[in-house]
């Protein structure tokens, strides 16, 4: 049983306000994100498929993913899409120290960066793995100039006891204007969430949405 929610609650929102939840907005927009690759082949599958519907995402990287597969980056990022930094190692910051957190982090921001264009991105968005980070660990990050972006709604496309169908449901009813969204560019979340996104991105370009990355 999931302890995370599908939409996170108001109350949580609130007591985590300079987190980053949703992008508020009056325009039919939805804010798609994808963690843990780059992967090969399934990178690539999501970037044809968001190409289809003229649709930018943000991809939140592992560090060590990108040193072993810096071409897909690049990839990422001549499509017209953001990147954002995912930890070197997928750290769970509530077992993790502080300072550890932070040198991974930074870490991550040094592959990262060898990799793009600063001049295109300054690599300052975070989302910190699993959802779970101290107080702390956010403060440091915070003064240090990140925005922690954290999602309005997950799809849960990586959770193996979910059909794909509920992957699917679970972002076709519960997305507003301005929800942030996550799925993964995994082989953990490969089935589900290739059968989820085309069907995602068709039913609410239907409805007269665009899709933009985070910046």
């Amino acid at each position: 049983m999931n302890i995370i929610p599908v939409k996170t609650p108001l109350v949580v929102k609130k007591m985590f306000p300079k987190y980053i939840w949703d992008i508020p907005t009056t325009k039919r927009v939805l804010y798609l994100t994808f963690d843990d690759g780059p992967t090969p082949e399934i990178t690539h599958w999501v970037l044809k498929t968001l190409k289809q519907y003229q649709a930018k995402a943000t991809f939140f990287c592992i560090g060590d993913n990108v040193k072993k597969h810096p071409e897909i980056l690049k990839d990422v990022l001549a499509e017209g899409h953001t990147v954002g930094n995912h930890t070197q190692n997928h750290l769970k910051g509530w077992k993790t120290s502080t300072k550890r957190y932070l040198e991974n982090t930074l870490e991550a921001k040094k592959t990262i960066s060898s990799v793009i264009d600063t001049s295109m991105q300054t690599c300052n968005l975070f989302r910190p793995p699993y959802g779970k980070i101290t107080n702390k660990q956010g403060k440091k990050l915070l003064a240090l100039g990140y925005k922690i972006i954290m999602w309005d709604v997950i799809s849960f496309d990586w959770d193996k006891n979910i059909s794909n169908e509920a992957c699917l449901n679970n972002v076709i009813t519960k997305v507003k204007r301005g929800s942030i969204v996550v799925f993964h560019d995994s082989v953990k979340a490969q089935k589900n969430m290739q059968f989820a996104l085309p069907k995602v991105l068709e039913h609410f370009y239907k409805l007269g949405f665009t899709f933009e990355a985070i910046v």
